[in-house]
């Protein structure tokens, strides 16, 4: 026990404990709410698929918008984000509350406001997990990550349970108005801090570049694309246990409301058992290996849920898979976010986010279809052989290990005094570095401009390419270009500590006295001074 006293010192930060508690109280409504959509689902509708299209209709928009929530969390004052998301599913959830009052609603209407209940959580959790590095200091964003998980999860012990049998005595109906009424918490808490964000330089980047700036990043980080791709994986397969347990619950142990709450909340006992020992596994064990534990564990409670026809033995599964449940998503989240620098951690999760929850959307979809077509067990079923082949693809695919890289700003650059009177948006620009570089150095020297090559492309440089002058061999030229100047000055503000070794290794192969000679150009499109004396060549063209 001694080694979560580190973790639960975060605690003594009150902004940390304010939103925590705050949260608290969100998540719960949000999972009576769920418990509530849910179960009057199957009393709108005899469809196997339309029950389990709930869980599809909250997390498909968080698949679709995270990207744009995560430019939004990037580029704006993230709490101010977080209170437009969390005010708009206030509205929702009391417009849901009076149409169910109502009677009013139907299938499609149901669908729709879960819909739109999705959109507001895909905006306000990209803003959310980035927030924790304004919140708490970097090496203590594991911890942060795992007390999240523990919050969430703790309500998973109460909340489903305390919906069941909330839609048991009064109605999926005060299911909807408790869920409103939590949302006042979250808000007055965000209401009231005040972030100390740094001041912005730059001003902030267009939405497409933004948009282009995520998933080139994404695009040339391969850690991170083998965290969203194993996400995307345990979604899609891990996803049947939260869509199709109102139908288990239902057809196979001819349960009620209060039973599915019941054995929901065994699934957040074991996800709150699984966020504590998620540090001395972390510690223990490498983190594939923990993965494809928690995949093979996950898909023998899917066995056991969808040939059991006895509570006790689907309330020890559903233990087994919240445990299993936390680790692998904790995992994830953590490991993107100390890979990730500050510009652009929002859409990093963002992106994170989308494999998770787009699979997790189309594995709801799928495993309600075949449930409708074979059966609720067979799906259950084919979910654990999916999860087990997840587990297998980590030996093509394996998860990196977490590590602690220094990704704060280098903050190494000094714009050079220019003699052109350039304006932000004047470009193209073209830059080329020259480096003297002897014959025995050429393998050292490809294989660090290998390196160099990604960091430049994930950081914002267009059409990079590696000169040799053909009479000096020694001379070697990097080229790149960026549309504006003031992304230029981007580009290296966007360049971290841990991208410093790149550099130097360079420096220590170049053999010039002086260190490479960098060359910064505007491109210009040359112009005929006659109409009859048109000059053929040109080298692009000057935005002002």
């Amino acid at each position: 026990m001694a080694k979560a006293a580190p973790t639960l010192t975060l605690f003594r930060n009150p902004t940390f404990r304010t939103l925590w508690v705050a949260a608290l109280a969100s998540n719960f409504g949000g999972l009576v709410q769920a418990v509530g959509a849910a179960w009057m689902m199957t009393s709108l509708t005899s469809s196997q698929s339309m029950v389990a299209l709930v869980q599809s209709s909250v997390t498909l928009p968080i698949m679709v918008l995270s990207l744009l929530a995560g430019v939004f969390a990037d580029n704006f004052d993230r709490r101010r984000v977080m209170l437009v998301a969390q005010s708009f599913m206030l509205a929702v959830s009391v417009l849901l509350a009076i149409m169910a009052f109502e009677e009013l609603l139907t299938p499609a209407l149901l669908l729709t406001f879960t819909f739109l209940i999705g959109c507001g959580t895909a905006l306000h959790n990209p803003s959310w997990q980035a927030s924790m590095g304004d919140i708490v200091a970097r090496d203590q964003l594991s911890s942060a990550v795992s007390l999240n998980s523990m919050g969430f999860n703790l309500m998973r012990c109460i909340g489903p349970a305390a919906g069941g049998l909330i839609v048991a005595t009064a109605g999926a109906a005060v299911a909807f108005a408790v869920n409103a009424f939590s949302y006042v918490a979250i808000i007055s808490a965000l209401w009231s801090w005040r972030p100390a964000y740094p001041e912005r330089r730059l001003p902030r980047e267009p939405l497409g570049g933004a948009f282009s700036a995520g998933l080139r990043y994404a695009a040339m980080s391969p850690n991170l694309m083998k965290v969203i791709f194993r996400a995307f994986l345990f979604g899609l397969s891990a996803v049947a246990v939260l869509a199709l347990l109102p139908l288990v619950v239902r057809n196979i142990l001819g349960g009620s409301a209060v039973v599915y709450g019941i054995l929901l909340g065994c699934f957040g006992i074991g996800a709150v058992v699984g966020a504590l020992l998620n540090a001395r596994l972390r510690t223990r064990f490498r983190s594939e290996v923990i993965t494809r534990g928690a995949f093979v564990a996950f898909a023998g409670s899917n066995v056991t849920l969808g040939l059991s026809t006895h509570y006790l033995p689907s309330a020890v599964a559903l233990l087994l898979a919240g445990a299993s449940w936390v680790i692998a998503l904790s995992l994830f989240n953590t490991t993107v976010q100390l890979s990730t620098p500050r510009w652009v951690l929002g859409r990093a999760l963002a992106l994170y986010q989308t494999g998770v929850f787009g699979g997790m959307a189309g594995g709801s979809w799928a495993w309600g279809v075949m449930a409708e077509g074979y059966g609720v067990s067979t799906a259950m079923l084919a979910s654990a052989v999916v999860l087990v082949l997840g587990a297998v693809v980590g030996g093509l695919v394996p998860l990196p290990n977490l590590e602690n890289l220094d990704l704060d700003p280098l903050n190494a650059f000094q714009e050079p005094p220019l003699r052109l009177d350039l304006r932000q948006r004047s470009g193209p620009i073209m830059i080329l570095i020259d480096y003297e570089i002897a014959q025995d150095d050429v393998p050292a020297f490809l294989e660090a401009m290998h390196a160099r090559r990604r960091i430049r492309i994930r950081d914002g440089a267009q059409h990079w390419t590696l000169l040799r002058d053909l009479e000096n061999p020694d001379i070697w030229t990097e080229t790149y270009h960026v549309p504006t100047w003031v992304e230029y000055v981007r580009h290296h503000e966007r360049r971290t500590k841990a991208d410093a070794d790149s550099y130097a290794r360079l420096v220590r192969l170049h053999r010039g006295e002086k260190l490479p000679k960098v060359h910064r150009m505007i491109e210009r499109q040359a112009v005929p001074l006659k109409d009859d004396m048109p000059l053929k060549s040109g080298f692009g063209s000057q935005k002002q």
